[in-house]
């Protein structure tokens, strides 16, 4: 998802989401009403150079709501899921 730097997030100078597409664009349309649509946001994101770590920091900070890094809730979910799976995996 972009950030916006109105959310509850201390922004500070030459932060990753400095370079983020949605710098200055509505945070509302990373927030849509349930059952709309994300085609939008997600737009914004694709080619985001800082996408990757958009969507770490959602990962990181377990963002339950928006678009972070082109993805939804559900699809970090599954995200948070896999990598669960996989560091078992490893330590089995």
């Amino acid at each position: 998802m972009a950030f916006a730097t109105d959310m509850a997030v201390e922004v500070t100078e030459g932060n990753w989401w400095d370079e983020a597409n949605c710098l200055g664009v509505d945070p509302d349309l990373f927030f849509p009403e349930r059952g709309a649509s994300t085609r939008e946001a997600k737009a914004v994101c694709r080619g985001c150079v800082v996408s990757d770590d958009c969507l770490e920091y959602a990962l990181q900070n377990s963002e339950k709501f928006g678009i972070w890094g082109g993805m939804s809730e559900r699809e970090r979910r599954r995200v948070r899921r896999q990598r669960a799976l996989t560091r078992r995996a490893a330590a089995g």
